[in-house]
């Protein structure tokens, strides 16, 4: 078994697809709390880390994973930054936490490292950001490439496209092939209805923090998400006001905000407001509040068990923290079935290596 320690780990959805695709998790880290509980609760044996990743130290780590070798690296430094909702600047701070993660490397030399981020980070600054995260991964003597991906070509039903480097470290000479997209499930794309159907509408029912299923999965997506779950969790709804449900029932299936009267359309001022998910489509990239998408069918927005779904999140992942809380984490998080194709890509080139050690160091 591979070790994997987990940086910028939020709940842990990009370390968590490493453990079902059989690697162990050593930590995650991570300055927020309501998250790392989420870590903790699912990831059964792995350690955490509070704190300010800029100012932990390669022995603050060492001290909770002890002596074992640390084979993989991954994390997604935070892109707020970054990110093309909002303003970039290149002195950004957050946009140099990326050199944490790179000192980490530099300390623990794993034999490979990935890094997710936003799809405006190739661009950024003409390309600054990118180029330097490439070099400086270079010269600590990986060979790095990276690609986008989006996760509805993995079996992922969102429509949410991030960029992954992947690093390799020199002297295990084995190159490395981005996994390609695959067809997991009944078909090409995996819809919201697909992914949700089973759980129970709400109605003017905001629901319990423990609910029976009411119904069988109805395809195999769905039997995926409630493997090991014999109830759901964290699938409570909210409770919007007579005018918000009001505007949201005027929006069709696959609408937004320019489906709405127009003395209407002003009442949010986001290009992605007032969307109405589509049932029979991925859903667009779910964020990490719980304001401006809504459900397929009900005049709602999803709830966080939905949303959870949407990001590939088992049932029998349970979230902790208050529901804003909640809401940030699954929104920030990779999608765990994505991150299990990831790790499987990987797999073979640790295999490999460590093969290759067994022959050269007979024991």
């Amino acid at each position: 078994m591979f070790n994997v320690i987990d940086l910028f780990s939020g709940c842990g959805g990009l370390s968590y697809g490493f453990e079902m695709a059989g690697f162990e998790v050593l930590l995650g880290v991570d300055n927020d709390k309501a998250a790392l509980d989420t870590f903790s609760h699912n990831h059964e044996g792995s350690k955490t880390l509070y704190g300010d990743i800029t100012e932990i130290t390669r022995e603050d780590i060492v001290n909770l994973i002890g002596d074992k070798e640390v084979d993989v690296i991954v994390g997604g430094p935070p892109c707020q930054g970054m990110s093309l909702a909002g303003p970039r600047q290149f002195n950004d701070p957050r946009n140099k936490l990326y050199l944490s993660f790179i000192k980490s490397v530099s300390d623990f030399k794993p034999k490979i490292f990935v890094i997710e981020n936003v799809p405006g980070l190739i661009g950024l600054f003409k390309g600054q950001i990118k180029d330097s995260i490439i070099s400086e991964l270079t010269e600590l003597g990986y060979h790095v490439k990276f690609q986008m991906l989006n996760a509805a070509e993995y079996g992922v039903p969102q429509l949410r496209r991030r960029v992954f480097f992947v690093g390799v470290r020199n002297d295990i000479n084995i190159d490395y092939e981005f996994p390609a997209p695959t067809k997991l499930f009944d078909h090409e794309m995996v819809t919201a209805q697909e992914a949700t159907s089973d759980l129970p509408l709400l109605g003017e029912d905001l629901g319990e923090e423990i609910q029976e299923y009411r119904i069988e999965a109805q395809n195999e997506y769905q039997k995926v998400m409630r493997d090991k779950s014999l109830r759901i969790y964290n699938h409570i709804g909210t409770n919007h006001t007579m005018q918000t449900k009001k505007i949201i029932s005027l929006v069709p299936e696959g609408g937004n905000f320019k489906d709405l009267p127009e003395e209407l359309r002003e009442t949010r001022k986001f290009n992605v407001a007032w969307t109405r998910y589509h049932s029979e489509r991925p859903t667009s990239t779910i964020d990490t509040g719980h304001r401006h998408h809504f459900h397929y069918n009900e005049n709602r927005v999803p709830t966080v068990r939905e949303n959870a779904r949407f990001q590939s999140f088992p049932d029998h992942f349970i979230f902790k923290g208050n529901k804003t809380q909640q809401y940030r984490q699954v929104g920030n998080a990779v999608p765990p079935l994505l991150a299990k194709q990831l790790a499987e890509s990987i797999l073979p080139i640790l295999k490999k290596e460590s093969d290759l050690i067994g022959i050269s160091n007979p024991r």
